[in-house]
């Protein structure tokens, strides 16, 4: 309370200096008249006007002054503002018109009178800082019934910084939903199975704790939900405040960075001021990772503001009594950034993570978002989830959408399985560009180089099968695509599947080479596949003969874009790249050789590609392995 009392008198300090510096704006620029129209009168002698009237000295005069004869009057050539003032002798009233008159004296301009100066100058003075308070004392009053204050009561501090606190700087901004408001449970989520178990016992704890404590369980002060976006960590929170039927404040990490410095950490007290207020509640900070960072060792970092935003949020976890029931979930897809004292035991004490769904995760998020979608049976979800490997929860509810939008685009009122599928392509490559027109040349480019793909995928044993082959140009570059589909997931790949994608990415720039003699730019992103994988190969899984079981980079950002950096001598360096380099050749010199073997159905299968320009996987395979009379050694077992 004294640490409260002081900052009140300094703040108020501060409110008065900025009245009194509003005051001198609203007297020079608002009412410069009126502050000119201030006089300095002096007391003079009857004889002394009489004197001055008599050797025409008198310029302006007024004698009639309230009930009293009061004569105020201005001399010629005396400086603007200067006026003398004198009683008038009774009965005297006409020798001093007469007088008057001959001196040529003004006696109608009106000069000002010394009461009206006096309350003039007390508004200008004080107006200013009483329509400061009422401002101040009005805002307040709404600050305070926003934040469900039953009795605002008028109080001049609070008045004051209602509007001299920045109009709720200092406020946290949460968003606050009310328990029965909240609409999500745990049966909205799906595809986190594991993380619904765990979050379940909280549940149980806001509902029950009497089950806890009569054993001596302390309910986890935080929760740390860390995935890759998408994949419904804000969505489970909702669910967890759902199930519980407690109110959630949700706010992002971003929202605590401020201007002025103090700012973020007055926030995180005033939020969780509230969240005491209305315990037991769920708090969830979105990207926690913004306020989170490590803390350097030097302290010269130039982002204290950050630092002391944290330090707030370490003391508010560590100091809150939990017996309120007061949760703290926060989300972020970076925990190796996070400091560590924010992930020690009694603060986040559990860390929940929420991976990329399964097979079975993305079929259970489809039928979830289907069910808002008027559909025309038979609806294959299965076949769509099996498409999507790698989707998160984001992704697959952006596919049932862009279904639903392409049958309103095509005038229908159901969406069929047909939507749905091309959906998936929209998701992955984008709409189609009808208005990239391809020349005869490109497009038979186009067309070898994707059945190159396809050939060498469909040799490999245990590689996936081809599902769609087509040569529509997209909105993500690529002018055209070959779709592989895994028929069972797969959670481990053998070195020799590992080699086998290789090849297959090296088939299209192999089959231009062998057609046309030349290279050209589209087989840019393949490369780029193709040299990833094979740095992984033998940085990462330990793949290679000179190498072995040695790991010689790190993953960065695991759940985002999972750069991986060197941690090797730059001598090693150097090894690993030639060896990136041989495995990549042996894949290219592979790929050719299965063309090669399979040249005549390589022409065959582009030219019907060229002229379909979209095949099925059915196709492709119909035709593939169709004996053809006019192929060279049809009917005899090739070498």
């Amino acid at each position: 309370m004294e640490m409260d009392d002081h900052k009140r008198r300094r703040n108020m300090i501060l409110y008065v200096l900025i009245a009194f510096a509003l005051y001198l704006v609203i007297n020079q620029v608002l009412f410069p008249s009126l502050a000119n129209k201030q006089m300095q009168i002096t007391q003079v002698n009857y004889s002394t006007m009489l004197s001055d009237l008599t050797e025409k000295k008198v310029e302006d005069m007024d004698y009639k002054v309230g009930s009293d004869y009061v004569a105020l009057y201005t001399r010629i050539g005396d400086d603007e503002g200067v006026a003398y003032q004198t009683n008038v002798l009774p009965g005297a009233e006409d020798y001093l018109s007469q007088l008057i008159e001959e001196s040529g004296a003004n006696v109608n301009v009106d000069i000002a009178q010394n009461n009206s100066n006096t309350w003039l100058y007390l508004l200008i003075t004080f107006g200013p800082l009483i329509i400061f308070f009422l401002l101040g004392w009005w805002l307040n009053r709404k600050m305070k019934k926003a934040m469900g204050d039953d009795n605002p009561s008028m109080d001049f501090s609070s008045g004051f910084g209602g509007f001299g606190g920045g109009g709720g700087l200092g406020k946290s901004g949460a968003r606050i939903v009310a328990s029965k408001d909240v609409g999500v449970t745990f049966k909205d989520v799906a595809g986190q199975e594991e993380a619904k178990e765990s979050l379940k016992e909280v549940v149980d704890f806001l509902e029950k704790p009497e089950r806890y404590e009569a054993i001596g369980a302390k309910l986890p002060r935080g929760v740390l939900l860390v995935g890759p976006p998408g994949t419904g960590k804000t969505l489970i929170a909702k669910a967890v405040a759902g199930e519980a039927g407690v109110p959630f404040f949700s706010i992002s990490g971003s929202e605590f960075v401020e201007m002025f410095v103090g700012r973020g950490a007055a926030k995180v007290r005033d939020l969780f001021k509230q969240a005491k207020e209305k315990a037991p509640c769920i708090v969830f900070i979105d990207e926690i990772d913004t306020i989170g960072k490590k803390r350097d060792g030097g302290g010269f970092s130039g982002n204290d503001e950050r630092e002391q935003t944290l330090n707030q949020l370490l003391t508010e976890m560590d100091g809150f009594d939990n017996k309120k029931g007061i949760v703290v979930v926060a989300a972020t897809n970076r925990p190796d950034s996070l400091d560590p004292a924010l992930l020690r035991p009694g603060r986040f004490d559990r860390r929940v993570p929420m991976e990329l769904p399964d097979l079975a995760g993305r079929k259970a998020i489809l039928e979830i978002h289907a069910k808002d979608v008027k559909t025309q049976p038979p609806i294959d979800l299965t076949a769509i989830a099996r498409a999507t490997p790698g989707a998160s929860g984001a992704d697959l509810a952006n596919i049932i959408n862009e279904g639903a939008l392409r049958a309103v685009r095509l005038g229908r009122s159901l969406a069929t399985q047909e939507d749905f599928e091309e959906s998936v392509e929209v998701v992955i490559a984008g709409q189609q560009r009808k208005s990239t027109v391809l020349s005869d040349h490109e497009k038979q480019v186009v067309s070898y180089h994707e059945i190159g793909h396809a050939i060498v995928a469909a040799s490999q044993k245990e590689g996936a099968p081809v599902t769609k082959i087509t040569i529509v140009p997209r909105t993500s570059g690529a002018l055209g695509y070959t779709m592989q589909v895994e028929q069972d997931e797969k959670f481990l790949t053998t070195k020799q599947e590992v080699l086998d994608k290789l090849a297959v990415y090296c088939g299209g720039r192999a089959a231009e080479e062998l057609i046309f003699g030349e290279m050209t730019t589209g087989a840019a992103n393949d490369i780029e596949q193709a040299t990833k994988l094979a740095r992984n190969m033998i940085t990462r899984f330990g793949m290679s003969e000179e190498f072995g079981m040695m790991a010689l980079g790190t993953v960065q950002n695991a759940y985002l874009n999972q750069d991986t950096s060197l941690t090797c001598a730059p001598g090693t360096a150097e090894r690993v790249d030639e060896a990136v380099q041989q495995v990549i050749a042996d894949a290219h010199a592979r790929a050719l050789q299965i063309l090669r073997e399979n040249k005549f159905k390589l022409h065959e299968l582009a030219r019907y590609l060229y002229k379909k320009e979209t095949i099925t996987g059915e196709e492709f395979m119909t035709l593939l392995k169709r004996e053809n009379p006019f192929m060279p050694g049809a009917g005899k077992p090739q070498v």
